[in-house]
């Protein structure tokens, strides 16, 4: 087990396994509404480059307070610049666009597709073994996503927003994708996983407002920082509880009980998010939307929870 797990794990231990499962599922079960609040008159790069750049500099001071080493050379700024660039900021501005055009729910399950891309772009760049169990779980969800889909692409007056949100949704699996690869080779070559960590979310904040400079030159508008207390109480939220607490005590939770089984936070979290979607945004899901998340939810523990013998 990494090293970084095995520390995480020794950071909480007041809390119970169940209790860090409830406080992961909870939080990234509702991050995904969460945004729905930074979306309203802000480019969606300026939520992006503030949670992130405030949630790398919270991880950063608080491992300078633990005596954690933070002087790295050139190579090592570059690999967690690469990491954060796909993880972070990339890869969130496609979710906040993305939640501009479907409901939050829907780009939550979207992330179903994610273990199935992960596994086999392992296996072709590494060699890592995937079983025929893991590809069938990944399958089946992948066949979810398009099942939840579909209704909403047969909504004439909404399906050019659809084809956007889910276009997004795509590139935001496919750069975290990317993201997550980098960070497991960073893990790899011993780059300590709490300075990778912040220096990742930090680096993500500064190419996230270079994106966010570039969007508004090119559409010729001002910038203003919003002044809804929503805003800005979403933005807290993002990155102390959805960027460092749950990402912690999923650390913990793994350390305790296996990657196995800690990998069943994304199966609940995107249900959570559809229950919040159906309860705060006026969504109202089909029979066939509802299939397609069963099909989801079942693909995935099928594909992360390992076999009985």
């Amino acid at each position: 087990m990494a090293a970084g797990a095995s520390t995480a794990g020794r950071h909480l231990p007041g809390l119970r396994s169940w209790q860090l499962f409830a406080i992961c599922v909870g939080i990234w079960g509702t991050t995904w509404h969460a945004i729905t609040y930074q979306l309203d008159g802000t480019p969606p790069e300026l939520g992006v480059t503030l949670r992130f750049g405030l949630a790398g500099a919270v991880v950063l001071a608080w491992c300078a307070w633990r005596g954690t080493s933070l002087q790295f050379g050139l190579r090592q700024h570059a690999l967690f610049a690469l990491q954060g660039v796909f993880l972070y900021s990339l890869s969130y501005v496609c979710v906040y666009h993305a939640e501009q055009h479907v409901p939050s729910g829907l780009v939550a399950v979207g992330y179903s597709a994610s273990p199935l891309i992960n596994g086999l772009a392992a296996r072709a760049l590494w060699g890592v073994p995937v079983t025929r169990r893991f590809v069938a779980g990944g399958l089946c969800g992948v066949a979810g996503v398009a099942l939840i889909f579909a209704p909403e692409f047969g909504r004439a007056s909404v399906g050019n927003a659809v084809a956007l949100g889910a276009l997004f949704t795509v590139g935001s699996v496919l750069l975290s994708s990317i993201g997550g690869l980098t960070a497991s080779r960073n893990r790899a070559q011993g780059l300590p996983l709490w300075p990778a960590l912040g220096f990742g979310m930090l680096y993500s904040g500064v190419s996230s407002a270079l994106v966010l400079g570039l969007t508004v030159a090119a559409g010729g508008t001002a910038l203003a920082l919003p002044t809804a207390a929503s805003w800005w109480a979403a933005l807290l939220y993002l990155s102390l509880a959805g960027s460092v607490l749950a990402f912690a005590c999923w650390l913990a939770l793994q350390d305790r009980v296996g990657p196995g089984p800690s990998s069943a936070v994304g199966v609940a979290a995107p249900v959570l998010a559809i229950i919040v979607s159906v309860a705060l945004e006026g969504y109202r899901p089909g029979w066939l939307t509802l299939a397609g998340v069963a099909f989801a939810v079942l693909g995935n523990v099928w594909m992360l929870v390992p076999r009985r013998p």
